[in-house]
């Protein structure tokens, strides 16, 4: 078979795929219709996470060349551009475009979605809170530099909830429109990515080179296409946006530098059987021996697993009063979890059940 034969059958399968893709849009359309007549939520992570666990068990078996990474890429896209035919979305992130925010959010609701760049996490969640947008994406904490204290502050005093949790690796690359790294005289990032590279730019003979911080990554990707003497340490998409050629990848000097980010709206999550709850925890007379030592008793006492507590001053306090953020296995509608709130309703806010990833 010769090379005409094989790009007619890639064709053939073309052609498949499309007529396939056409008729599982029309499904999706039928959906979306009666989930406005029902006033359903659009987004359903436990249901799109059902799909892609049954696809992966099937490519496995049938020992495809289809890596689980290129799988769940392609089907997140499919179930984004879905989301977007039932109702159009629209998604407030922490700025600037090309952020890790940003590569964040549009893994989950894809290219064609409508996004509000912010420039602050409290602006995320006022445009969500006021509806112009249905969901926000912001970060709440590094496995390196530990929580984002806006994020849990907006979550304490908020209505809003944490309907999802993307796990992202954080990988910094070198991109420069300059044909050899001897021709650049320097180079534009933010403050700490500059820190986070030290070794790179030491072991290719870059130490000495003007270092130009910016607040963003992305607009040191940004800075660097327009000056063919300079490079930029930025993310892989602020890179792309900015038609900036990467030179080298994953120059980081540590290795397994994770960022975890939140997706909040308005609405509840159905349990899907892996769940993780989020609760912010006001106990009074916290200055009271005992207190929440006998909070964590009961948690212990009803089984459940505790698997983060956070502790936070409360926001307008004048002495040393705080919140405790506190991450539980399970779904607030679980028993135990129902036994644990009503309890303790009057210091438990409970701040959203969602599928764990950890």
């Amino acid at each position: 078979m010769d090379i005409i034969e094989l790009r007619n059958n890639i064709d053939k399968i073309d052609n498949n795929i499309l007529q396939l893709l056409i008729n599982r849009m029309e499904v999706v359309q039928k959906i979306g219709q009666l989930k406005q007549k029902n006033q359903t939520n659009i987004y359903h992570p436990a249901r799109e996470k059902q799909i892609l666990d049954r696809l992966n068990t099937i490519n496995k078996q049938q020992n495809s060349l289809l890596e689980q990474k290129a799988l769940e890429a392609i089907y997140m896209e499919i179930f984004a551009i879905s989301r977007n035919l039932e109702l159009p979305q629209r998604i407030a992130y922490l700025g600037p475009i090309g952020s890790y925010t940003h590569q964040v959010a549009e893994s989950r609701f894809g290219g064609i979605s409508n996004y509000l760049s912010m420039n602050n996490i409290s602006s995320v969640f006022k445009t969500v809170e006021s509806k112009r947008a249905k969901y926000g994406v912001v970060p709440i904490e590094n496995n390196r530099n530990g929580v984002v204290g806006e994020t849990l502050d907006n979550l304490a005093t908020t209505s809003l909830k944490i309907i999802a949790e993307v796990i992202l690796p954080i990988h910094h690359v070198f991109a420069s429109m300059a044909e050899s790294l001897d021709k650049i005289k320097c180079i534009y990032s933010k403050d700490i990515a500059f820190g986070q590279c030290y070794n790179f730019l030491n072991e290719h003979n870059l130490e000495d080179v003007q270092r130009i911080p910016t607040d963003s990554t992305s607009r040191a990707a940004q800075l660097a296409s327009n000056n063919v003497q300079s490079g930029a340490i930025c993310s892989h998409i602020a890179a792309n946006i900015h038609a900036l050629p990467i030179l080298f990848e994953s120059i980081e000097d540590i290795a397994h530098n994770k960022t975890r980010f939140i997706i909040i709206s308005d609405f509840k999550n159905i349990p899907s059987g892996n769940d993780k709850t989020s609760i912010c925890v006001d106990l009074k007379n916290t200055n009271k021996p005992g207190v929440l030592v006998n909070f964590l008793r009961d948690i212990e006492s009803l089984g459940l697993n505790m698997s983060k507590i956070e502790s936070r001053p409360k926001s307008g306090n004048n002495g040393f009063e705080f919140h405790f953020f506190i991450d539980i296995d399970g779904h607030v509608d679980d028993e135990s979890l129902q036994i644990l709130t009503n309890k303790h309703k009057e210091s438990i806010k409970w701040l959203g059940s969602y599928i764990s990833t950890q």
